[in-house]
């Protein structure tokens, strides 16, 4: 089986947390590849509703040993919080692993954090305060203290007090309160005896798997939007959400990484600051944020709302190569007669790339719109549409999206021969849509699921497949060659 990436192509929030949920019912490992607590995942589910900071999605499959990757950066007291709830909820954290590799998030972390953004003012980021961004800095820096310290007690205090000496004076010069060394250790070293041996080298365990051909999920944070090197810098955060850092995040071979699904929201949305062309303000802004409940889940702060951006998705999928798309949140449009979309940016009068700096000035949106028409369905009513050409199962809106979706995402967009809608699969709320070979792979009765539990519209369409020397890999492509030249040699024998 096929290392399956799920990655964002938007500003982060894009649903990611359902799709890997979907998809992790039939998954061996899931693998968190970078990030921390700042941003959460919102999981609904038979069991409930869950936000999730930094326990992979696939904890609610008892059978799927659920990582913590090397490229993760980890507030162990917040992780056992989280832990704690999951377990009071009924849910089995017993397959969860914490790479000895990963970063460790210090209480000095959260308060450089809070002081970066307050010296800021104005021109602050947006970030969460959650000492993320601290973290990796110190782990760039050579600075940083990895979970596998914890297990030499008197090394570990040591380092505490030695990094404590620098962390302090930047906090007093600027008029916070010093932290004792002491009760940071005391803190730190409790929470690592509660995690006890789930602090493990992953790379053997990931060998393993690989070895055994077992089903890998790489789980991502946030999107390309905010990827450090390829997002809108400096509103971004400190680690590489794409599929690329999904290997080093994860320790897995790049090759080994054959399917990269991109998730993307029917609209837009964003937390924190930066550049967002196109963002909605006022009544109209108001309307589509309460219908979709759009709020962090970490913050609860409300979310930054527009319509689709294009662009934005192109970017994204010119840096991940994505192999399929799950749509999120088809239904919140419902209401919309007229729905704009971003075909493409402007800058002084002329059409300008995504990825064009612009010298630092922000280019206008070129908006086009689609039309519903009256008669239309919602996507959550269970009336349907035949294709005449596909025999498609679905609803006009859905159609009308895969179209924007092909014009502006080639390679990567709904559609194919045997595209359809069905209704149930989905674990989560609202309508989604699960486009792309992943579909067809998911079972129509997931385990742990009731089917008198599926009530809710999921579209599932083939992807319109790159060439098949691009979407298999390169392992898969020597084997080609290999059986190639086999065929060939077999035919000049006979000859």
């Amino acid at each position: 089986m096929p290392v399956t990436a799920i990655v964002g192509a938007q500003w982060g929030d894009e649903g990611k947390g359902k799709i890997t949920d979907l998809l992790a019912q039939e998954a061996d490992v899931v693998i968190r590849f970078q990030g921390g607590n700042n941003a959460g995942h919102t999981v609904v589910n038979q069991h409930g509703t869950f936000k999730l900071h930094l326990v992979p999605s696939g904890i609610f499959n008892p059978d799927a040993v659920c990582v913590l990757g090397p490229g993760c950066v980890v507030d162990l007291a917040f992780l056992c919080r989280e832990l704690a709830e999951l377990e009071k909820s009924g849910i089995s954290t017993a397959n969860l692993r914490v790479s000895d590799r990963a970063h460790l998030v210090m209480p000095w972390h959260i308060a450089l954090d809070r002081l970066d953004e307050r010296e800021r003012g104005r021109r602050k980021l947006g970030t969460t305060g959650m000492g993320v961004g601290p973290a990796y800095s110190d782990k760039v820096g050579r600075h940083g203290i990895q979970v596998y310290e914890v297990r030499d007690v008197k090394s570990f205090r040591a380092r505490v007090r030695r990094e404590l000496e620098t962390k302090n004076a930047i906090l007093e010069r600027f008029g916070d309160a010093p932290l004792d060394a002491t009760e940071v250790a005391d803190g730190v070293l409790a929470a690592a005896a509660k995690l006890g041996d789930r602090i493990v080298d992953t790379l053997p365990l990931v060998e393993s798997a690989l070895a055994k051909d077992a089903r890998v999920l790489l789980e991502g944070q946030l999107g390309a939007m905010r990827d450090l090197d390829w997002g809108i810098y400096p509103y971004v955060t400190s680690s590489n959400p794409l599929a690329g850092g999904a290997s080093v995040g994860a320790g897995i071979p790049p090759r080994k990484i054959t399917r990269v699904i991109g998730v993307v929201k029917a609209y837009s949305t964003a937390v924190g600051e930066g550049p967002f062309p196109t963002e909605l303000h006022g009544d109209e802004a108001t309307a589509l944020r309460e219908r979709a409940h759009e709020y962090g889940a970490t913050t609860g702060r409300p979310r930054r709302v527009g319509w689709f951006d294009a662009v934005a998705a192109r970017h994204a999928h010119r840096l991940n190569a994505f192999t399929e798309l799950a749509v999120t949140k088809l239904d919140v449009l419902d209401v919309y007669d007229r729905i704009p979309f971003c075909a493409s940016y402007e800058l002084e009068g002329r059409r300008v790339p995504g990825s064009d700096r612009g010298n630092g000035r922000r280019p206008r949106r070129n908006d086009r719109r689609w039309t519903r028409e009256g008669g239309d369905p919602p996507l959550t009513s269970g009336r349907r549409e035949q294709h005449h050409r596909h025999r498609l199962s679905i609803p006009p809106q859905a159609l009308v999206r895969r179209r924007v979706v092909r014009l502006h995402l080639p390679g990567a967009a709904l559609g194919g021969p045997d595209s359809r809608v069905r209704r149930g699969g989905d674990r989560g709320t609202p309508a989604s849509a699960l486009v792309g070979p992943a579909a067809d792979r998911v079972s129509d009765r997931l385990p742990h699921q009731p089917r008198s539990r599926r009530s809710l519209l999921v579209a599932r369409a083939l992807v319109e497949q790159a060439p098949r020397r691009n979407a298999r890999g390169v392992g898969a492509r020597r084997y080609d060659l290999r059986t190639a030249a086999r065929a060939k040699a077999r035919l000049a024998r006979r000859s």
